[in-house]
Parts: C-alpha cells; structure tokens; sequence
C-alpha cells in the first residue's frame, strides 16, 4: 500500500532555526507575526525577518507560514488589517490563524490568502472541522486532546480538507492556550502570547483546615507521607461514575500551596508534601505513532518550539525526517529513534492523549524544569581547518568525552582526544559559553553539532529491539 508523504513541520524562532530545520529535513516552518503571535516574548522574526525568510523558503522549494494566532481584544482587532498587509504582500504560504473575527476579516479583503486554523481554536471534532471548511479555512490544526482514533474518524468524515497533528513539543495543563494561571500570576496572559508557565514554578504544600466562618482556610503541617499520583488512582478507581464507592480518606482534604517566590500567599489545591508543580506536563513525544498518523492520511507532522535552541530544532527535524520516510516505504519503527530524542532537555516524555493512559502518566510530579537524560547540547561547529573543527561551546565538555556530531549528512560519534584554546595551547576542559575551542574532527563537520554523551559506554552498544 502506498501512503501519501506528510509535511514535516518545524518552529522557526529566528532565520538561523529556520536554516537549521531545513537543513535537517524540514518542508515547511512557521514562524510568529510580531504583536499577534501567541510567541510574542522570545520571538525574532520582524517584517524584514520575515520577509528573507519568505525568500529563502522559495529558494530551497521550502513552505514559510507565518502564525498569527492570538485571541485579540478590541485594541488589536483596529490594528490587525493594517498590520497584517504588509505580510500578506511578501506572499506567505498560509497564515496560522484562530480568532473567528480576524479570519473573517482576512477571507473578505484577501479571499486568496491560505489560512490554517491554529490549535488555539480547540478543534475537537469532525462537525467543527466541516464548519471551518465552509468558512474557507484550508487547514485545521487538530486539538492535541484527541487519540489516534478520533482523528481517524476526522479524517473519514472530512476527506478534502488538510489536517495537522502535533507530534512533539511542550503541552499546555489546560486546552492549548485557555490556561489562566499566567495572566492571574503575572497579568501575562497566555492568549495574548505572553504565557510565562506559571504551571511549572515550585510549589510548597501543607494540609488545612476546614474553613473558617468567615469562609478561610488554616494551614497545618503534612503528617506522614503522602503521595498525590498514588492518591489520585486510588481516588480514580474507588469513585465510580455513578456515585457509588468510597473516595480515599485524603481525596477530599483541602491543601494550601506556597508559590516560592511568593511566600505567605497560601492558594487551597491538594498535592503533595515534596512540593508540586501544580499540572505540569510532560512533553509530547509521538515519534513512535508517526506511522500510524501517516496511514490515517494526516497531512502536515508539526514540532513544537519556537523559543527552544537550534539543537532542539535540529535533532527533532532529523529524527521525525526518518521516522516519516520510514512509515511512508513500509519500514519497521526504529526504537533507535526514542533513543536519540532523549538528548533533548525534557521533562519526561509522554503520547499525550493519542493513546488513553491514566492521568498520572501524563504529569511530571517531581520537577518542573526539563532534566538531559542521554546526552547535552556541548557546541556548535564554526568550521573546520587541517582536521581542527573551531567549536563555540554552549556546556561544559573536557578530554576523555564522547561527543556525537549532529550533521545533515548522518551522525556520529567521536572521543575528544586533544583540545586547544585561542592561543593554540593544550587544554582539557571547555568550560561552557562563551568560549572557542578546538578539537580533531574531520569533515564533514562544518555547521555541525556537538553533542556530549552522559552515558558514553551504553551508547557505543548498538539500540535495543522492541
């Protein structure tokens, strides 16, 4: 059976991300309009980024989209034909569009102009996808809370329309992008793209007591251990749908959290006494439904990450570039693959909701921040001399490490045996940024990424089969 190619999608935080995921096989990237993204914080694409990066798109036979994708209060809405015109004259591919007002004003003055539906809209399911169509939508960006199968059965309902799957990246505690705890903490709302993760932070608990008359909750000290994700199933199993079954004795108690920056404002949730991080995900890692995702017929892959690094960037686009090609030629999945996105800062990985799990396997109750569990982004490649590759370091790497270097044309590993400085003297430590070093390495090499192994003598040892 044939299968039809999906389009791999890639975050483009700035012209150099682009480059790099195109380099690593990307067909397509999108990057944020200045002011009307939901990255509006950490993102360097200004019209005349944009506008190269059109270009460049063109020149490679490459897709440019340019996201578009805040729910805009009435302030924005004045400003948003104007703004929008000039980008709309550099000729993106599409635009990534979710505010039904904006995409109606776009359709009427630019009936041309391709606009894909962000996953901001929440699509959930078929009759609402059909309802964009009608409008002229040419895209839908499916909701990250739908399994395989209801995006099987999307696809059977709505055959002539294009449909976009998320398959890695960051995901939101709530629906993408109606979480209200930034703008609570900060008045960063997440909607107008200014989302600061409060999700995340630290968090200190203690028990409380019943409220007060005057409707306030006391704090008390947590006796003995309790663990919230083992209360939370047992919870889940002893309360059945219909009311029947007893909760857990510590289900229902009122607890207090102390943000650490925040200390003295007690808010009532119920965690656990090692500190929470109240709904904190793990991050999305789908690699291995990719095959599954191509024979439904799903158009477009895409990666979440615009503020992520370039290495980010480039391993991801590598990896989920072999696991379509291997779908779409009838290859087995390479477990080889899971592997090598463990070199990726994340906070632990999960399929989100393509696959039905308990809810505990989907949250990260011990850390909020993302954890290297195979290898660390070590340097870049500036270029390469005489079998001497000069190296801008980004961590700390030393004489005696493996390091793998990450190329557009294939990986591999090598121990760095010798290393100078500037000035040509030996060395055995780089120290981290911002520094240049130099190490033997031959081409190819330049443009390359240096990656180091924590755990060097397993990753010499050929994958695992599953």
């Amino acid at each position: 059976m044939t299968f039809k190619t999906p389009e791999l999608l890639l975050p483009a935080g700035s012209l150099d991300k682009m480059r790099a995921a195109y380099d690593f096989g990307a067909d397509a990237v999108y990057a944020g309009q200045p002011r009307y993204s939901l990255r509006a914080r950490n993102n360097e694409f200004r019209l005349e980024q944009i506008q190269t990066g059109i270009q460049e798109a063109n020149a490679r036979g490459k897709k440019f989209f340019v996201t578009s994708n805040l729910l805009p209060h009435n302030d924005k809405v004045r400003t948003y034909l104007r703004d929008i015109e000039p980008v709309i004259a550099m000729q993106p591919d599409a635009l990534i569009m979710a505010d039904p007002g904006l995409i109606m004003m776009v359709r009427e003055r630019w009936p041309d102009m391709a606009i894909h539906l962000s996953v901001q809209a929440n699509t959930m399911n078929w009759a609402a996808v059909k309802f964009w169509q009608k409008v002229g939508v040419a895209r839908i960006i499916l909701s990250r809370e739908l399994s395989l199968d209801e995006i099987e059965k999307i696809r059977q309902e709505c055959p002539d329309i294009e449909l976009e799957v998320f398959v890695h990246g960051a995901l939101c505690m709530a629906y993408s992008g109606r979480c209200l705890l930034s703008g609570y903490f900060n008045r960063r709302d997440s909607n107008q793209g200014t989302c600061t993760n409060a999700c995340r932070w630290n968090y200190t608990p203690s028990a409380g007591t019943d409220q007060t008359d005057s409707g306030e909750v006391l704090a008390l000290k947590l006796e003995g251990d309790f663990n919230f994700a083992e209360a939370q199933q047992d919870a889940e199993q002893s309360f059945s749908a219909c009311g029947g079954g007893a909760r857990h004795p510590l289900a229902d108690g009122v607890y207090l959290l102390e943000e650490k920056e925040r200390p003295g404002q007690l808010m009532p949730i119920m965690e656990d006494e090692h500190g929470t991080y109240i709904m904190n995900s793990k991050d999305l890692r789908a690699v291995e439904h990719v095959a599954r995702l191509v024979s439904i017929g799903v158009d477009s892959l895409k990666i979440e990450g615009r503020t992520k690094s370039g290495y980010y960037v480039s391993r991801t686009a590598q990896v989920y570039r072999r696991a379509i090609d291997d779908a779409v030629a009838g290859r087995p999945f390479n477990p080889a693959l899971i592997t090598e996105l463990e070199g990726l800062a994340n906070r632990g990985y999960t399929s989100g909701f393509l696959e039905r799990r308990p809810a505990q396997d989907t949250q990260n109750y011990d850390t909020g921040s993302s954890e290297m569990r195979r290898s660390q982004f070590a340097g870049e490649v500036k270029s390469v001399h005489d079998g001497w590759a000069e190296v801008e370091t980004k961590n700390r790497f030393q004489v005696g490490d493996t390091l793998e270097v990450i190329h557009p044309d294939g990986n591999r590993l090598v121990p760095v045996t010798h290393m100078k400085n500037a000035d040509g003297d030996t060395i055995t430590v780089a120290s981290g940024s911002p520094m240049r070093v130099w190490i033997p390495l031959e081409a190819p090499a330049h443009g390359a990424l240096l990656a180091r192994l924590i755990d060097p003598v397993s990753e010499l040892a050929p994958p695992a089969c599953v």
